[in-house]
C-alpha cells in the first residue's frame, strides 16, 4: 500500500464526514452534528436527530458513507496485519507471534460489521458486469482449502496431538509463492480450495483445531488452534507441527505465504474502498443515486446476511453437524465474534450509527428515521426491538466465549445449544421484520431467505 493511497482514503473520510455526522464516542453529543439535532438532543430514535426531515435520498448517502468507513477501517486494520506479520517472519518470537495473531484478531472487528453490505450488487460480491463475484470469497471465504496451503492432520476433528503430512501443498512444493500463484489456485478444483484471505491467514497463524475426543462420547477442549512457533524456526528447528522437523525452507516458505496472502488481502480490500470512496467512486455514486432501488438493496443486504448467510450457514449448520470445520473462525475459535459483529452490522445499517477503530461515531439518517417519518411508527420500534433482541442473544454467545466456552463447545454439548439456538431465533424474527419493512416502504428486493442451505425456521 503506498503512501499516498493511504493519503486518498483518509482525505476521502473527511468528505464522508461532511455529508454524515461524525463525532467523538465520548463527547456527549447525541445529535448536535445529527441530521436535525437541536443543542445536542436526540431525535425520535434517539440517536440521529428528527425524524420527520429525513428523505430516503438522506437514508442512502448515510448508508454509503458508513459503509466507506467500515471498509477503509477494514483496510487500516488489514495493514497493520500485514506489518505484524512482516515483523513476526523476520523475527519469529513468541512475543511477536502472539503481537501477529492479536493483529489478526484486531483486522476482524470492522470487517465483520461489512458483511451488510453483501447481497445488494455492491464491489464486495459483484463484478464489474453485473454478475455474481467481485472479491468477498478470495477475501473471507470458508471452509478453508487446508490442505492445498500447509501441512493438515490425518482427520479433521482429531485429538491434539502431532498432526501428520497429508499430500502435496503449496509450502511443501518448490513452486515460487507469490500473488500469481495464490489466486491462479483460488477455487481451482472447486469452493474447497481457498487459498487467500483472512481465513487462510489465521490457518496460518493458528494452525487446525484438533481438539475433539475421536471416541464421540466427549467434548471438545476450549482452546484454539496450537500451530508451534517453531513452524516458522529459521533454523534446523523448523517443523510441520509438533514433532515433524523439517528442512529450513520449509519454515521460509510458510513465512512468504503468511507475507503474500496478506498483501492479496490488502490488494482486494483497496478495490473495495476506492469503489465506495465518497465523490469519486463508482460505486457510491451509482448507489447514492440509486433511489428505491438502492433502498431496496440495503434492506435486501440486511435479511439475507440474517438469514441464510449468518442464521443458517454460519450458525445453524455448525450446530446441526456438530463440526468445527463448518465454524466460520474454526482455527482462532473466534466464530463468537464473527456471529456477534454480523448481527451488529445489520443493527448498525438499521439504525444508522457506525463506530470506526478510533472510536469516532458516524452517523446520519437511519432506516428507522425514515418509517417514523413516513408514519410507519410502530413498525420502526418492532424491528428495533427484534434487533436488539438478536444483539442480546449474541452477547450471550461473545460473552461464554470469553469466558472460556468457544462457540464449538457451546454446540457440541446440550446444556449449551439453546444459547445458539436463541441467536438463530432472533435472526429469524428480525427477517420476518425486515420484510415487513420492505413492504411498507414500498421497496424491491430479492428473496431473503434464498441463501440458507438448512431450515431455520
Amino acid at each position: 500500500m503506498k503512501f499516498n493511497s493511504i493519503t486518498k482514503i483518509t482525505a476521502a473520510l473527511i468528505v464522508a464526514c461532511t455529508l454524515t455526522a461524525c463525532g467523538g464516542a465520548d463527547d456527549g453529543d447525541d445529535g448536535a452534528q445529527g441530521i436535525a439535532g437541536v443543542n445536542g438532543a436526540p431525535g425520535a430514535n434517539g440517536i440521529n436527530g428528527v425524524s420527520s426531515f429525513v428523505t430516503r435520498d438522506d437514508v442512502l448517502k448515510t448508508n454509503a458513507n458508513i459503509a466507506y468507513a467500515a471498509y477503509s477501517d477494514s483496510l487500516f486494520a488489514a495493514i497493520s496485519l500485514r506489518d505484524s506479520i512482516n515483523i513476526f517472519v523476520a523475527s519469529p518470537t513468541e512475543a511477536n507471534f502472539s503481537a501477529a495473531k492479536q493483529s489478526w484478531l484486531a483486522s476482524r472487528e470492522p470487517y465483520g460489521q461489512t458483511e451488510v453490505y453483501r447481497f445488494r450488487g455492491g464491489p464486495i460480491d459483484t463484478n464489474a458486469d453485473g454478475s455474481e463475484g467481485g472479491v468477498e470469497g478470495a477475501v473471507n471465504a470458508w471452509p478453508l482449502g487446508e490442505a492445498v496451503i500447509d501441512y493438515v492432520a490425518g482427520q479433521v476433528d482429531g485429538d491434539d496431538g502431532a498432526a501428520t503430512l497429508v499430500g502435496t501443498n503449496v509450502i511443501n512444493s518448490t513452486e515460487t509463492i507469490d500473488q500469481a500463484l495464490l489466486e491462479s489456485l483460488f477455487e481451482k478444483n472447486g469452493d474447497a480450495d481457498v487459498t487467500t484471505g483472512y481465513h487462510a491467514i489465521e490457518f496460518l497463524l493458528w494452525g487446525q483445531d484438533l481438539n475433539a475426543d475421536l471416541s464421540g462420547a466427549g467434548v471438545r477442549d476450549n482452546t484454539p488452534g496450537q500451530r508451534p512457533l517453531t513452524d516458522y524456526a529459521l533454523s534446523a528447528d523448523c517443523t510441520s507441527g509438533t514433532g515433524n522437523v523439517t528442512t529450513p525452507n520449509t519454515c521460509v516458505r510458510r513465512g512468504q505465504y503468511l507475507q503474500v496472502v496478506a498483501d492479496v488481502l490488502i490488494k482486494d480490500l483497496t478495490t473495495v474502498v476506492e469503489a465506495w470512496e465518497p465523490q469519486a467512486g463508482e460505486h457510491y455514486q451509482k448507489f447514492v443515486e440509486g433511489g428505491d432501488v438502492s433502498l431496496g438493496r440495503i434492506l435486501e443486504g440486511m435479511g439475507r446476511l440474517s438469514y441464510g448467510e449468518l442464521g443458517s450457514e454460519r450458525i445453524n449448520i455448525a450446530l446441526i453437524n456438530n463440526s468445527q470445520e463448518d465454524e466460520h473462525s474454526c482455527f482462532s475459535d473466534n466464530t463468537h465474534r464473527d456471529i456477534f459483529l454480523n448481527a451488529k452490522g445489520v443493527q448498525n445499517t438499521f439504525n444508522a450509527s457506525y463506530t470506526r477503530i478510533n472510536g469516532e461515531i458516524v452517523d446520519g439518517a437511519s432506516i428507522h428515521d425514515l418509517l417514523v417519518a413516513e408514519g410507519h411508527h410502530v413498525l420502526a420500534n418492532q424491528l428495533r426491538g427484534s434487533l436488539e433482541n438478536t444483539m442480546a442473544a449474541a452477547t450471550v454467545i461473545d460473552t461464554k466465549a470469553k469466558s472460556g466456552i468457544p462457540f464449538d463447545v457451546l454446540t457440541a454439548t446440550d446444556i449449551e445449544q439453546p444459547n445458539v439456538v436463541a441467536v438463530i431465533a432472533g435472526l429469524v424474527a428480525q427477517t420476518d421484520d425486515i420484510e415487513l419493512v420492505r413492504d411498507a416502504l414500498n421497496v424491491n428486493t430479492g428473496d431473503l431467505r434464498q441463501d440458507g442451505s438448512t431450515d431455520i425456521e
